[in-house]
């Protein structure tokens, strides 16, 4: 577990009356309907619920990957979510982190290739590119595996190199969105302590979206998703 954070000190994160509707009259869904939460610096924080309780829609609103229909996500007191698009790339790009439970790996790429697009997307230098990348597989034990094709690699060899990726531009906050759910048990063990060892290690706050009692468990704090809204667990 990490030190609770100092009282006072602002969160990395804070959404506030989050709505988010698709589509309109008898097609009309809320996938939520008013959440706010803050999210601390270094914390790891689980967000659980059923199939349909909009805890993916949050994670999705608080990491920038869509807008919310009504409501505010600030980034240590930036308002974020209704920056324009170019600022919002920008704050994901150099902000944040993803690991998913599918891999979104480029099949036919070479590994390295794989963990350093968020470098190229950045404008970030080949040579530079290189060295992060290299540096961010070192720390999962697969420098070795830096020119396979992704394709080539077993289900847990493909989740790290996803989170070597998520870790290659030094992010402050990783979302983690059913990270182990491809998994077989001994290997969805074994990425859950990577991430969070990273979390305890590098002060990273750790987001994850899961169903996963036993994940939610090793989670700092967790908030409960029903229906749209918090149900349990400290909004704030």
């Amino acid at each position: 577990m990490t030190s609770a954070p100092a009282p006072g000190a602002p969160p990395v994160l804070s959404a506030q009356a989050l709505t988010k509707t698709y589509g309109t009259g008898q097609s009309r869904f809320d996938a939520l309907k008013g959440v706010s939460i803050d999210v601390h610096r270094g914390e790891s924080l689980a967000i659980v619920g059923k199939s349909g309780s909009g805890k993916s829609t949050l994670m999705h609103l608080l990491a920038l990957l869509d807008r919310p229909t009504t409501g505010a996500v600030e980034i240590d007191g930036e308002d974020a979510a209704s920056a324009p698009a170019k600022r919002i790339n920008h704050l994901r790009n150099d902000r944040f982190g993803f690991v998913f439970q599918q891999f979104f790996l480029t099949a036919q790429q070479s590994v390295l290739e794989n963990v350093t697009l968020p470098l190229l997307v950045a404008g970030v230098p080949p040579r530079e590119r290189a060295r992060r990348g290299m540096a961010a597989l070192d720390s999962l034990g697969l420098a070795d595996k830096a020119r396979n094709r992704a394709n080539d690699l077993s289900g847990g060899q493909k989740q790290r190199v996803v989170i070597a990726r998520a870790l290659v531009n030094e992010p402050d906050v990783i979302f983690a969105d059913e990270p182990t759910g491809n998994l077989d048990t001994a290997t969805g063990t074994q990425v859950e302590d990577i991430l969070f060892g990273l979390q305890r290690e590098r002060g990273i706050t750790l987001v994850v979206v899961t169903h996963d009692e036993d994940l939610a468990e090793r989670c700092d704090r967790r908030v409960t998703i029903a229906d749209g809204l918090i149900t349990d667990g400290a909004g704030r």
